[in-house]
């Protein structure tokens, strides 16, 4: 048996030392100052030793046996990848910062849990915004879902689903319905407010 969660949540670069502003996690076209504020925040999570995947906009449940997931943005990618280099004592190089931001999609990841190995095979996902349905360009899955321990009156699993969704298909500030349909189970719907998302 599934758990249907309705949870609401809330190129330019330059290396500089700046102010740092507070951005918002979808931006299609990040600033100057949103560029160095992702930046600074993966080096910061470096600093402070805290995993850089940490760093992704988050939603669901954090029970580990629950479904989760989390968004892969331009910015939350440019995080990410401050904070692994920083780790190594490197900085980002300003060709690897352009490829991020002329990045056309913007990857949804989501953990569902099923109660066979093999639930999440051929899973779909879309995106749903007042009523518009925004089909993904890509997913991909496990195959095979990993334990996750013991349910009620049988053994847990719980899967990754991965779809990419282009940036000029969807609204980044609409409150958004994410819904993942595994073969075998029920649908996992997760409820988002785009525009505050941090």
């Amino acid at each position: 048996m599934f758990i249907r969660p309705f949870i609401s949540v809330g190129l330019a670069w330059a290396l500089a030392v700046g102010t740092v502003v507070p951005s918002a996690a979808i931006e299609v076209q990040p600033t100057d100052e949103q560029i160095r504020a992702a930046l600074a925040k993966g080096k910061e999570a470096a600093r402070d030793r805290r995993p850089p995947d940490s760093l992704y906009a988050r939603f669901g449940e954090s029970d580990e046996g629950r479904p989760s997931g989390f968004l892969m943005t331009k910015l939350g990618r440019l995080a990410v990848m401050a904070a692994h280099l920083a780790l190594r004592g490197l900085e980002p190089e300003p060709v690897e910062i352009a490829r991020m931001l002329e990045e056309p999609t913007m990857s949804v990841v989501a953990m569902i849990i099923g109660t066979h190995p093999s639930f999440a095979t051929e899973s779909y996902m879309v995106l749903n915004q007042r009523g518009r349905l925004i089909k993904p360009m890509t997913v991909r899955y496990d195959g095979r879902a990993s334990p996750s321990g013991e349910g009620t009156d049988r053994p847990l699993f719980k899967a990754k689903v991965v779809a990419t969704f282009k940036y000029d298909e969807f609204d980044p500030l609409a409150e958004t319905t994410i819904t993942v349909f595994p073969t075998k189970g029920e649908a996992v719907s997760f409820v988002l407010d785009f525009s505050r998302i941090d």
